[in-house]
């Protein structure tokens, strides 16, 4: 191992690597602090060219490599094990707008950019890219595509992979596979790059990507809406994709307790109402100027009693008013403490469905437990949380998550959902693919980690 160890340090020269314990300790635990590990170094390189020594001469010794991102994932993907005899590989370094090409609409970047540094990019060019996440400012575009992130566009633009046209990978003998193409078309043969799209490093470590940009929206509509039920949205999405259709850019539903936290534990957070309502739905669609008819559409589905109250942001800085209130969940969640995290997806159709009998189920479980809820609705995802009694023992607790988290997830597999909307498997989840995707579905994941990586050194205990 030392003999390795000396080797990458070469290879990535002396910026390239620590071994410090302060250094290296905000890389060893993931945002929550529920997984944490340990390693003997931290190598970043510079390059793609690096990148592959780096793999190659892991590969060739026998020793596992763990890449990382920006480490803002959720189910502890980017972590090394234990042992410490796993190598995290940051791609920070890596931090290039390799090309952009607006005629094209499309934009080729290193790896480890920032997915900000994308955005800002791309509007700086008259284009637009449309995966928006809380974690955006922090976050890389290679761990965004490893994870197929989700975030707050889905139902306009579908989630990265649906961004991504081409992508440079290091297989696991450190070979690069170079499929940076920028076409929207391209029938030739198999379409290799959807292999390591959510692959969370475990086929191959990527370095680069093209990416597809859009026009600039234009104007947006945005509004915080008080709605009487859960279903009441549903029903208010199909109304508003009527009227603005292809024009909704984003639509989330957040109970009034979700929002209850944000208020109590991020300071100067305070919803625009008088009243409290049951839940409230957050959402932007492109108005083309036209904010009358956002205005009309509202007070329609007021009529409709889809709606209790509703306000229109007037301005920019209302605007960022609402969104702060939505990008503080997580945050207001994680000062609250502890809570059983299920990131699922259920058509939206079955929504209303999902959320009446997951009530049920959770009263029939734990009455004494609190539904957290919120999510990106308009694609059929929410985060369903639920917080537990805070006195309950370790044990307890581990015993009675294990049966909330199955029950929810069975339900959800029974209305034709997924128990992983858009934070991927990782550790956290991994026990749960057997189960929710038995049979020729997973067996053919595990062909596949075998067949690329057949000496299981890529992210080892993630995903499979």
């Amino acid at each position: 191992m030392n003999q390795l160890l000396e080797q990458l340090k070469d290879i990535v020269g002396p910026q390239g690597w620590t071994s410090d314990a302060d250094e290296l300790e905000p890389h060893l635990t993931e945002w929550r602090g529920v997984f944490t590990g340990v390693t003997p170094l931290m190598v970043l390189p510079s390059c793609t060219s690096e990148v592959s020594q780096v793999v190659a001469a892991c590969a060739n010794a026998g020793v596992s490599i763990v890449p990382q991102g920006g480490n803002t994932g959720m189910c502890a993907a980017g972590i090394p094990d234990g042992s410490g005899d796993q190598v995290l590989l940051s791609m920070a370094r890596m931090n290039r707008i390799r090309g952009i090409d607006a005629d094209n609409f499309s934009i080729e970047v290193d790896a480890g950019c920032v997915l900000q540094t994308i955005q800002e990019t791309a509007l700086d060019a008259g284009r637009y890219f449309p995966l928006s996440l809380g974690a955006e400012g922090s976050c890389q575009i290679g761990g965004n595509i490893a994870t197929d992130a989700g975030g707050l566009n889905v139902i306009r633009y579908g989630t990265t992979r649906a961004l991504v046209l081409g992508l440079e990978v290091v297989l696991a003998d450190g070979t690069v596979l170079d499929s940076l193409r920028s076409l929207r078309k391209d029938t030739a043969g198999y379409d290799l790059k959807q292999l390591f799209i959510g692959s969370e490093g475990t086929l191959g470590v990527i370095t680069g990507a093209t990416l597809r940009l859009f026009p600039e929206p234009g104007e947006l509509g945005t509004a915080l809406v008080a709605v009487p039920t859960s279903g009441a949205s549903v029903s208010l999405l199909a109304k508003l994709q009527t009227c603005f259709p292809d024009r909704i850019q984003t639509f989330e539903l957040v109970s009034d307790y979700v929002f209850g936290l944000v208020e109590r534990h991020i300071p100067d957070a305070s919803l625009p109402f008088d009243g409290d309502y049951p839940w409230y739905v957050l959402l932007e669609i492109a108005t083309d100027g036209e904010r009358e008819h956002l205005e009309a559409a509202l007070m329609e589905a007021v009529d409709d009693g889809l709606v209790l109250d509703a306000v229109i942001a007037k301005n920019s800085a209302e605007v960022e008013n609402l969104w702060r209130l939505r990008h503080s969940i997580s945050e207001a969640e994680r000062q609250a403490g502890k809570a059983l995290k299920h990131d699922i997806s259920v058509p939206v159709s079955r929504m209303q469905e999902f959320l009446q009998r997951g009530e049920r189920l959770l009263g029939d479980l734990r009455p004494d437990a609190t539904l957290v809820a919120f999510g990106h609705i308009g694609d059929g995802n929410l985060h369903y949380n639920v917080s537990l009694p805070h006195d309950l023992s370790p044990d307890e607790y581990s015993s009675t998550g294990e049966t909330i988290t199955g029950a929810i997830y069975d339900l959800v597999a029974e209305l034709g959902g997924s128990f992983s909307a858009e934070h991927g498997i990782g550790q956290l989840k991994r026990a749960y693919l057997p189960v929710y995707r038995a049979g020729p579905e997973y067996d053919l994941m595990r062909t596949l980690k075998k067949t690329l990586d057949p000496a299981n050194i890529l992210n080892p205990g993630k995903v499979i």
